[in-house]
């Protein structure tokens, strides 16, 4: 039997943890001397094939972006019409059309997750309702934990910073009329087969899919990303763009990153990084005696850790060349939460060795 909702109230502004805190912020000083495992960005990214069509865009930098051939792409990679895409300057410019152009009583956030989607809502003035997922329940989602009278609900899939991966047809279940069903699928890609994969379904009612190409493809600082909706939908976030949101370089990625090439390309990755994460978490998982634990099973390129003593520790561990996030930001973890961005064997053992010599230490 389904649990019923617990009470739940709108956050006020500037409550509890720091929503603008992002894993760059790690890494944004003397990250050059650190081995960055807290951005989700995958190593050696961009690819040089990539970088070159980037690159080659620059020469038509006089003329203003022209979306409409990458906007064709990304619609025919997921068999959806083209009224039923938007292309932005990344994930986080879709967060803020969300707030500022749908007309919403009650918001709604899923916590642990980015913390952008909430901060962009209070930012347009909403009261923003948190339902927070516990550790006990492996932060899996339970839909009667939704309160019936919310209006937007927004869920990451697989979810940052947990790494879970929610069933499709338990996502499904908060669908219904009246409502938007905003699915963060920021990382996606990164899951092999995609599965569990909202993007392209046109059944369900009030759905709204975000994707970035941003984290696969190393193109943070070139933001790139675009929602999946109904035609309505797309037209009220277009109708909050500035003219030209998405630059020359960015579109063209955008359609390079959507070719059968890149296609391919990424689902190789996807594979390639399930297997260096089995491996980081197995070491993780043999240091179960200093009370180290892994939330999971984690499906994203990142893991949920919880170490005693976390704000020490992450401390000790950039004082040994390792960056990770810290989870006391994301509302319903603490202190002894960090997040871990899955990198190569080596670069795992290695840090997995500074964590048990921290720890012992």
């Amino acid at each position: 039997m389904e649990r019923a909702a617990p009470p739940e109230e709108p956050v006020a502004v500037g409550d509890g943890p720091d929503l603008r805190h992002h894993g760059d912020a790690e890494v944004r000083d003397d990250g050059e001397k650190l081995t960055d495992l807290a951005v989700n960005v995958r190593t050696g990214t961009p690819p040089r094939w990539l970088r070159e069509r980037v690159m080659g865009s620059v020469e038509g930098l006089a003329a203003y972006p022209d979306g409409r051939t990458a906007r064709a792409a990304v619609a025919a990679h997921h068999g959806v019409p083209v009224e039923r895409v938007l292309l932005t300057a990344g994930a986080a410019e879709a967060f803020v059309l969300l707030a500022r152009a749908l007309r919403v009583r009650r918001p709604v956030v899923v916590h642990p997750q980015f913390t952008e989607p909430e901060a962009a809502l209070a930012d347009a003035g909403h009261a923003v309702g948190r339902v927070l997922l516990r550790e006990e329940d492996g932060f899996r989602l339970d839909p009667a934990l939704v309160p019936p009278d919310a209006d937007l609900v927004v869920v990451g899939n697989p979810t940052n910073p947990t790494s879970v991966l929610h069933p499709a047809d338990v996502l499904t279940r908060l669908a219904r009329p009246g409502r938007f069903l905003v699915v963060d699928e920021a990382f996606m890609d990164a899951v092999p087969g995609e599965r569990e994969s909202l993007a392209g379904r046109t059944d369900v009612p009030g759905l709204v899919v975000l994707r970035s190409l941003t984290k696969t493809w190393g193109l943070a600082g070139l933001r790139i990303g675009y929602v999946l909706a109904a035609p309505e939908v797309v037209a009220a976030l277009e109708g909050a763009q500035p003219l030209w949101p998405v630059s020359s370089p960015a579109l063209v990625a955008a359609q390079a990153c959507v070719s059968e090439r890149g296609v391919a390309e990424a689902a190789a990755a996807a594979v390639s990084v399930t297997g260096d994460r089995e491996h980081l978490v197995g070491l993780l998982r043999e240091l179960a005696g200093a009370g180290v634990s892994v939330a999971g099973p984690a499906e994203g390129p990142f893991v949920l850790v919880r170490v005693p003593g976390g704000r020490l520790v992450r401390e000790r561990l950039r004082g040994v060349g390792f960056a990770v996030r810290r989870g006391d930001t994301f509302p319903g973890l603490g202190q002894d939460w960090v997040r871990v961005a899955v990198r190569d064997r080596e670069t795992s053992a290695r840090f997995v060795a500074a964590l048990a010599g921290v720890l012992a230490g």
